[in-house]
């Protein structure tokens, strides 16, 4: 006698559900837990079950669900193709009916002594099956896996009319997980795309940003080189001058690129430390002025400023990268205005400047990589679209926030914070 019989109404009940996880789970494992519980759960005749996994990258067969188990250690077992009553199935790819507990025993009498120990702790305590049926999940020529469904009540409880059945069931789930690593297969060949778009877009960026004071450089050295032509001692300065200029361009350049590959790779490194953010400014904003001749620039900081929690250096190239877009994009001079202010948990630090200002539409994408807006000048400016991301992250590390603020022909203002108690950092560097 059977332990219990299905009848349509409960196989169609059982395919719905089935039907309706696959639609709506969206994970890989707990997709294939709920479809095997699905069928513990509303076929009486089944008593416990397993599904398996094949893993070509080992070989084996590894166990991803179990109901009436304990998944934790059922899942440290590894069946070859051909071992026991799951290996058997998938090796020969069609489904293995075992309709007593002696059948199920010499099906199993080939699992290596590893599995057979780990086997044996997962089934302490439990009854011995006494009817089992295997299924292997294929699609196409592939062959996926194994559902194992047991019985462990009577002998006999699964029949040859229930075959077909879980043969349809099995050919579902096949299916399904076939669909998801297709899908992961897409999102990765999907992200590999977009990262070799990426690389594309940075090497026509760089490309093109590097030519200009590459064009400059070549001219003015090759003028300087030029047997038959003479410069007056102040030409010659005048020349010099810009290639030195055009030479910080390409160096600010490549170490742009060198700092975001640092960020990507997540070896970003904080050295913080006590720091005066007033002095460090005044350090950084003199420096930049040597630069720029036609600009004002101005630190504007309380005399009781506190003591902030920093990477001096990092928390530098934030500020220079901010003087040198409010130079670079304020080209007919002005005030640049660096201003610090102390809020109840938090200091933050400002640089407005008067140039052309960023339309309302770009305002939220400044700090994406390789963004780069129309500067309404009239010409080029060189940048690699990199130097706003690197201060974010950097900003963020601090546990702190930037933003801008922005009006067209009236100038912008950056902001960052970084926070006035020591931030909570994800640090790389040795305590």
């Amino acid at each position: 006698m059977r332990a219990a019989r299905m009848d349509k109404e409960q196989q169609l009940l059982t395919i719905l559900e089935i039907a309706k996880i696959v639609a709506m789970e969206r994970d890989l494992d707990r997709m294939i837990q709920g479809l095997l519980r699905c069928l513990v759960e509303r076929l009486d005749v089944i008593d416990a079950g397993v599904l398996l996994i094949y893993d070509p990258t080992d070989g084996r067969l590894t166990v991803k669900a179990a109901q009436g188990y304990d998944f934790a250690l059922l899942q440290h077992i590894r069946l070859a193709p051909g071992e026991a009553v799951s290996g058997i199935a998938f090796e020969n790819g069609q489904t293995q009916l075992y309709t007593t507990p002696e059948a199920i025993a010499a099906a199993r009498e080939n699992m290596s002594p590893d599995n057979r120990e780990r086997f044996a702790r997962a089934t302490l305590g439990l009854p011995q099956v006494q009817s089992a049926l295997s299924v292997p999940l294929i699609t196409g020529q592939s062959k996926l896996g194994v559902l194992l469904l047991e019985n462990w009540r009577e002998p006999h409880a699964f029949g040859p009319s229930d075959l077909t059945f879980f043969q349809h069931v099995a050919d579902l789930i096949a299916l399904s997980v076939e669909n998801f690593r297709l899908r992961e297969e897409l999102q990765a060949a999907q992200a590999l795309s977009e990262a070799n778009r990426l690389k594309a877009e940075l090497i026509s960026t760089l490309a093109h940003e590097m030519r200009t004071p590459l064009t400059s450089i070549k001219g003015y050295s090759t003028a300087l080189l030029m047997e038959e032509a003479s410069f007056s001692p102040e030409t010659q300065r005048e020349f010099l001058e810009i290639i030195d200029q055009e030479c910080d361009v390409l160096q600010d350049l490549i170490h742009d690129l060198l700092e975001s590959s640092i960020i990507d790779a997540g070896f970003l490194k904080l050295e913080v430390q006590p720091v005066l953010l007033p002095r460090l400014v005044k350090m950084v904003v003199d420096d930049m002025a040597r630069r720029s001749r036609r600009h004002r620039l101005v630190v504007d900081f309380p005399e009781d400023f506190p003591l902030v929690e920093a990477d001096p250096d990092r928390i530098m190239q934030v500020l220079r990268n901010l003087l040198d877009n409010a130079i670079k994009y304020s080209p007919n001079g002005g005030l640049v205005v660096v201003r610090g202010e102390v809020r109840p948990d938090h200091v933050v630090i400002s640089v407005a400047d008067q140039g052309v200002g960023i339309a309302p539409e770009h305002l939220n994408r400044l700090f994406e990589k390789f963004f780069r807006i129309r500067s309404g000048l009239g010409r080029h400016v060189v940048g690699s679209g990199l130097g706003l991301p690197i201060a974010r992250t950097i900003v963020e590390s601090h546990g702190g926030q930037i933003w801008a603020e922005s009006q067209v022909d009236q100038g912008s203002t950056f902001y960052f914070t970084l926070p006035l108690s020591e931030p909570n950092l994800d640090r790389t560097d040795e305590e």
